[in-house]
């Protein structure tokens, strides 16, 4: 009886867990270019960004050694290129698997491994190698007991579907049929995610005059309803996720879950990519991870966990194509962002002073680059005074700082606020290049310049407060639960057969 109750008792703190934990939003970490940091470098960047969950798409030795003991869980890629050896002896499976991961883990966190990525695009047509690759990995695992802790998908593009609008008409193209069948049945056997690679940037760029920009970027002016179901959509995201669930549900694949492996934004492009803008980058990126982590789920799967992970962590510039396929990160190669982003969901640069941090013995500030272009600065003014949650009052007509009346001591102004606000970290002083650190107060007349010391953190609370408030709910209910299996634990520890009396008092109360 008392190892029926610890089983209980195990299996039902598992699943609490589980409920408590969340949606989470992670980057991807290419590395197609010739300028990137060393794997050890990266790894603190990530830290010191609070990203949690990152995707490599190979067995990279240097990278999974970098991140051994930062607690960042990765997602590991089998390339495509290793399809054909992985499907074909499981000796192979087993040797990668051996020399590739064993000696890294646990020290690096692998919680995923994806086999093959979007295969279906693939020129050399590997898609009937993927399931069998699926399954001997999933074997070399088990034979060492990790299967349960490490699992095993592989990567798809909406390519998959052959209807995605609307949402509730969503299929799946029947020429993949004869490899999605059974990757859908070893998912479910599995218990393993359906992971989908997603860009509303290509939908509004090929398809602009059908496709609202504010529907790509999640602004809530665009909304779209399915005439089958008379669901409401305030974004293509959540559509195309929803399309996907519906072909699911359509093969009668209702228990596999989604998992979004790949979306995001460029923040530049060719001149025939307009939208590829730094702001539009930042918008989206900003607008989904708040989406994500308040577990709104979608419009057809309301409060689902959703895991999402952004491309890129780098701009690189090794990858052919249109100029925007080179500008997809959050990051310059030189570690500064791109544009900043909030990882917590909360609308506020969440980083420490350790790293790229100011000494904090000197005071800085923070000022527009006279260097930089006026388009560049107004759209980093435009961000600090919208999503950087910047107060620009000062810089109003009639107000002490309007006076000169230019973007450059506009952008300066609302700059240097950002930087305070944030920390005063070399990274919140980025704005894609175009901010400058200084060590003279540049105040004049009546415009001051605030200092950390000077900064009201009233509004950053409560801009805090009001984020997390979704949120707030959830995390009371998996206090109190936790709390409660506590004293249940402690309780059975210190007198066991009471504990096991009532237990067996509430199982008769329910068949009673």
């Amino acid at each position: 009886m008392a190892s029926r109750f610890n089983l209980v008792f195990v299996v039902s703190l598992l699943l609490l867990l589980d409920f408590c934990r969340g949606s989470i939003v992670g980057v991807c970490y290419g590395r197609n270019a010739d300028d990137l940091p060393t794997p050890d470098k990266v790894a603190k960047l990530v830290q010191l960004h609070k990203i949690k969950y990152l995707r490599i798409y190979d067995s990279n030795i240097q990278v999974l050694k970098a991140f051994a003991n930062t607690g960042v869980e990765l997602m590991v890629g089998v390339p495509n290129s290793d399809l054909l050896a992985f499907s074909q002896f499981q000796s192979n499976a087993d040797s990668w698997l051996k020399n590739s991961i064993l000696p890294y883990y646990p020290a690096t966190k692998i919680t995923y491994i994806t086999v093959g990525l979007e295969v279906t695009e693939s020129p050399d047509n590997a898609s009937a190698l993927v399931v069998p690759a699926m399954q001997n990995v999933l074997t070399a695992l088990k034979k060492v007991g990790l299967h349960k802790r490490i699992k095993v998908s592989s990567t798809h593009s909406l390519g998959v579907l052959s209807r995605s609008f609307p949402p509730s008409a969503g299929a799946f193209n029947s020429s993949h049929a004869f490899f999605l069948k059974p990757m859908l049945e070893f998912l479910a056997e599995n218990h393993s995610p359906f992971m989908i690679d997603l860009y509303p940037y290509y939908a509004y760029r090929d398809s602009p005059s059908n496709v609202s920009l504010d529907y790509a970027l999640f602004e809530l002016s665009s909304e779209v309803i399915d005439p089958n179901t008379g669901l409401l959509y305030t974004n293509m995201f959540d559509a195309q996720i929803d399309a996907l669930y519906f072909a699911l549900m359509a093969l009668n694949f209702r228990t596999i879950r989604v998992m979004v492996t790949e979306t995001g934004w460029p923040s530049k492009g060719s001149p025939k990519e307009k939208a590829a803008t730094p702001d539009n980058a930042q918008t989206y990126n900003a607008n989904l991870i708040h989406h994500v982590i308040n577990d709104s789920g979608t419009p057809a799967k309301p409060g689902e966990e959703l895991d999402v992970y952004i491309f890129s962590l780098f701009n690189e510039n090794r990858k052919p194509g249109l100029e925007s396929e080179r500008n997809w990160g959050l990051f310059y190669p030189d570690q500064t962002s791109v544009y900043n982003l909030d990882f917590t969901g909360k609308g506020i640069v969440d980083v420490t002073n350790s790293g790229n941090g100011t000494n904090s013995n000197v005071t800085t500030w923070c000022i527009a680059s006279s260097k930089a272009s006026e388009a560049d600065l107004q759209n980093a003014l435009d961000w600090a005074c919208g999503p950087g949650n910047v107060d620009c009052s000062p810089i109003q007509p009639s107000q002490p700082c309007f006076e000169p009346d230019n973007t450059l001591s506009h952008a300066s102004f609302a700059f240097n606020s950002y930087y305070q606000q944030n920390g005063a970290t070399d990274v919140a002083c980025s704005f894609g290049g175009n901010g400058v650190k200084v060590d003279k107060d540049p105040s004049y007349d009546n415009c001051i310049y605030v200092t950390t010391k000077g900064i009201n953190k009233t509004a950053t609370s409560n801009m805090t407060a009001i984020a997390s408030t979704s949120s707030s709910r959830q995390t009371e209910v998996c206090a109190w639960i936790a709390s409660f299996f506590l004293m249940i634990l402690v309780s059975f520890v210190l007198n066991p057969e009471k504990v096991l009396d009532a237990s067996i008092s509430w199982q008769l109360r329910g068949l009673a």
